[in-house]
């Protein structure tokens, strides 16, 4: 697993122009049955998926963080928001909440997450590639092939059942 991790970066590189044909093709129109074709790939692909084997986009990413997810996780360490804010968390270029640092500050060394009851939306929906309208989202999955093998099968399989 690691190999493949190590090597998806380039992967994606390689498939980048394809990619993004496709999925831009996708988004200007999308099939009818788009949504029920993604959760049926991306239900496949994670009943052979192990997150806790990768963890990947805990290592190599920092997730958004909504005011809903600040008030959640700050209540469950039992700090003020403000608190929260200030010990893990910093303000990105758009203007978001992003962790101050990757790896995640709650990944643990066996991949465990210490906030998962509570984890931000952004991690809960990772690698988003079950979500409705997900012609709309084409930017991000274009990002997350290259951090997430599972996203990245989905996609290949995708283009194969789509094309």
């Amino acid at each position: 697993m690691q190999e493949f991790i190590d090597q998806l970066p380039q992967l994606a590189k390689d498939k980048y122009i394809e990619n993004k044909k496709f999925l831009t093709k996708l988004r200007k129109k999308p099939p009818k049955q788009l949504d029920y074709i993604m959760q049926a790939l991306h239900d496949e692909e994670f009943r052979q998926t192990d997150c806790l084997r990768c963890a990947n986009c805990c290592k190599t990413t920092g997730p958004l963080f909504t005011d809903k997810d600040i008030e959640r996780i700050s209540k469950f360490f039992k700090m003020k928001p403000r608190q929260f804010e200030e010990q893990y968390l910093k303000q990105d270029e758009d203007g978001d909440m992003v962790l101050q640092e990757t790896p995640c500050t709650f990944l643990g060394a066996d991949n465990y997450c210490a906030i998962y009851e509570v984890r931000p939306k952004a991690c809960r929906e990772y690698p988003h590639t079950n979500r409705k309208k997900f012609h709309q989202i084409a930017n991000l999955t274009l990002k997350n092939v290259a951090i997430c093998p599972a996203a990245y099968h989905i996609v290949e399989k995708m283009k194969a059942k789509i094309s």
